[in-house]
């Protein structure tokens, strides 16, 4: 299912397996993320054309996850 990590492997985050945020690259080329749930509080403050199904959640990643893993994540389809 997951093919690696994206960014750096010693992100700091983790505590003992808990408040781990991540970036992880599925077997299919879709990207899965590990962050907190804040879909309660940000699903009405969605922009305009954006929308959250009932299957789906809104998570929040710190900035430096995603900046790291921004040389992992292929420029193109």
């Amino acid at each position: 299912m997951f093919i690696r990590r994206l960014g750096s492997e010693s992100k700091g985050d983790c505590q003992g397996g808990y408040a781990c945020p991540d970036i992880l690259e599925l077997e299919n080329g879709d990207y899965a993320v590990i962050g907190s749930d804040i879909t309660s509080e940000a699903v009405q403050k969605l922009p305009a054309g954006s929308g959250c199904s009932p299957a789906e959640r809104i998570v929040r990643i710190p900035r430096h996850i995603l900046v790291a893993a921004r040389t992992d994540i292929p420029a193109t389809l």
